[in-house]
């Protein structure tokens, strides 16, 4: 499936915001950690358009996925892809073309307990780094220059 990215914008904060209470759902009701207002208002509160970008699928905002460079590495932040597309070679693509284009920095992110999502994390080169009983930080090593 033909899949884009643009620059996201701070209007995109609203659909954002409620694509991530779609997608997260499942793993934080399993975790007993969801609340609809909390997990909109994380998302709001910590949104910088200036380091998100959208995916789209035939024009259509489908996903986001915010690209944080620290110190430590970069950070993949808000990856959140509708429910109707995953399983269908997106995430990964967009995954691909991220790790792609920073050079040697290690990335860094986070993933909820028993998501599906650390699947494609560790196929694509992440391992764990610290766990607790919600979340699971993995990186991604530096690679070689």
């Amino acid at each position: 499936m033909k899949w884009t990215v643009r620059a996201s914008t701070p209007a995109d904060s609203i659909w954002i915001a409620e694509l991530r209470a779609e997608v997260l759902r499942p793993d934080l009701e399993r975790l007993g950690r969801f609340d609809p207002q909390r997990v909109r208002e994380r998302f709001t509160a910590a949104f910088r358009p200036e380091l998100t970008r959208v995916i789209e699928v035939e024009g259509r905002g489908v996903g986001s996925i915010t690209v944080r460079p620290e110190t430590d590495g970069v950070w993949i932040e808000h990856f959140y892809l509708s429910t109707e597309l995953q399983g269908r070679g997106i995430g990964r693509g967009v995954l691909e073309s991220v790790l792609a284009e920073s050079g040697t920095q290690p990335f860094r992110l986070n993933v909820l307990q028993g998501s599906r999502a650390a699947a494609l994390y560790t196929r694509l080169g992440f391992v764990l780094s610290d766990e607790d009983e919600v979340d699971v930080w993995m990186i991604r090593p530096r690679v070689s220059a």
